[in-house]
């Protein structure tokens, strides 16, 4: 008869990492999976206590979702998605998991889905453009230039029916 065991290892600023050992005794299993965990460390693109994007992930038959939160909100998942979460050092997320509930099964899909998560600076090196055209900022400014645009179209419908009252009498 072997034990199994599956350690999670994080430094809670953006590193992570999962092993796996099996032995006959639970002593030798966890620290196999603890060396394991070690070697496999990945960085994760954070933002503050949260992640920039909503993601999934899947492995066998578990599916996770990972959303970001407000400030405040705290980690709303399972206690194996949250053991992966936390030793992120992540503290405000939105999680649901579909499918097999099989823990090990559940921590590698959560891996997977923050291994997709990506920061706008990164996104915005990919697609060669500044930063601004992909985060919101560059939209806060159409949204006032619409505004404005809109007010001077209401002044000069003014003006001309002003015009035209003038005209008419």
């Amino acid at each position: 008869m072997r034990m199994s065991a599956g350690v999670i290892v994080g430094d809670g600023q953006g590193k992570v990492g999962l092993g796996h050992g099996k032995s006959e005794e639970v002593a030798l299993a966890v620290r196999k999976a603890a060396t394991r965990a070690k070697k496999n460390l990945i960085s994760i693109a954070i933002t503050g206590n949260t992640i920039p994007h909503a993601t999934n992930g899947k492995y066998g038959a578990s599916k996770i979702l990972i959303k970001p939160a407000p400030e405040g909100t705290g980690l709303i998942a399972c206690s194996q998605v949250r053991a992966v979460l936390e030793a992120l050092g992540l503290k405000d997320l939105y999680t649901k998991s579909l499918g097999s509930t099989n823990p090990y099964n559940l921590a590698v899909a959560t891996l997977r889905a923050l291994q997709k998560l990506r920061t706008p600076e990164e996104v915005a090196l990919i697609r060669n453009k500044p930063v601004e055209h992909v985060t919101n900022k560059r939209r806060a400014v159409k949204v006032e230039e619409v505004k404005e645009t809109e007010e001077a179209t209401e002044e000069v419908k003014d003006e001309t029916n002003k015009e035209t009252e003038s005209n008419i009498s």
